[in-house]
């Protein structure tokens, strides 16, 4: 016999993430209420995947569910923002009770891991979708927001941008089985939320954004967001050993700058921070590397061994061309 909306709700997401002391009233009533504290602003974000369109049709349950909560929570790392609560809006082809337990394993176990509450949400029919909504928390005036850069600020990026591209193209077809698939499908399916590095910057970055629809273009953003260009150079680019020998230097530099679905952390540094950065939050252990400076000419752009390089895209976005 199916699942009705009920029991789904009760069997897979009533217990799905942390359990906290200012949930009042959580999953199963028609809203919840939340303890909110006293000493800080609310940050909210909010995105939905689609099969086909943010993850292959045949990704597997858990990784969806992962990826589903991780991109809201990379959401408010860059604004160096704690979270607490979320909300899912599933919509399913059919309640197949299999997958739903990965998915909720999934979700779950990123959830409990940054002390997350799931609290509500809505379940419907129709093709698969996922939509989900964090709330948390950031101390008053305190939020990083894309739009404080300067010119001659340095430009950092956390983490290996271009992994998640080569293993979303292997999960595709597009890139031929190598050694290094299952380190580079893993960056895809289970991206890594820079949470306690967003909450570090919080009185040292100048401006932060998160990396999702591909280096280039989300540093193009936070330049234009501080009103500057950004200039960077590819030869600092950070890139992995595992994408490197998969595709090599220049290949792994084009899915560094144009790939999506890193969700790292791309900052700006006054440049009398940065002795700061360095002393506070050292590179060599929170993962992040410098690959340029914000500049008073607008525009982007990436200089090579020999200048500026021609780039034939600028990253992924949803409505180009439409």
């Amino acid at each position: 016999m199916p699942l009705s909306e009920f029991e789904l709700i009760e069997r897979y997401f009533r217990g799905c993430g942390s359990r906290r002391e200012d949930v009042i009233i959580g999953v199963g009533d028609d809203a919840a209420v939340l303890r909110c504290p006293a000493d800080a602003q609310l940050a909210a974000a909010v995105d939905t995947l689609v099969e086909g369109v943010h993850f292959p049709r045949d990704s597997p349950a858990q990784s969806i569910g992962h990826r589903a909560l991780a991109v809201n929570l990379s959401d408010l790392a860059a604004m160096g923002a704690r979270p607490s609560w979320a909300l899912l809006a599933l919509t399913l082809a059919e309640a197949e009770e299999r997958w739903l337990a990965e998915f909720a394993a999934g979700l779950g176990a990123l959830a409990r891991a940054h002390g997350v509450a799931l609290v509500g949400g809505d379940t419907t029919r129709g093709p698969l979708s996922v939509t989900i909504t964090v709330l948390g928390h950031v101390p008053p005036g305190r939020a990083l927001r894309r739009g404080g850069g300067a010119p001659g600020d340095a430009v950092f990026v956390s983490g290996t941008p271009g992994d998640a591209a080569a293993g979303l193209a292997l999960e595709q077809g597009r890139l031929p089985a190598c050694e290094q698939a299952e380190r580079l499908r893993r960056r895809f399916l289970f991206p890594t939320p820079r949470l306690a590095l967003g909450e570090r910057l919080r009185e040292l970055a100048s401006a932060c954004i998160d990396v999702s629809d591909g280096l280039l273009s989300d540093a193009s953003k936070l330049a234009r967001a501080s009103g500057c260009g950004v200039e960077l150079m590819a030869a600092a680019l950070p890139l992995s050993a595992p994408l490197l020998g998969a595709v090599g230097t220049s290949r792994a530099r084009e899915l560094a700058l144009l790939g999506g679905d890193d969700y790292e952390l791309c900052f700006t540094v006054r440049p009398n921070a940065l002795e700061r950065l360095t002393s506070e939050v050292p590179a060599a252990e929170w993962g992040y590397t410098r690959i340029g400076t914000l500049q008073e000419q607008p525009g982007a752009r990436v200089l090579g061994e020999h200048g500026p390089l021609e780039i034939s895209s600028s990253g992924y976005d949803h409505f180009a061309g439409a």
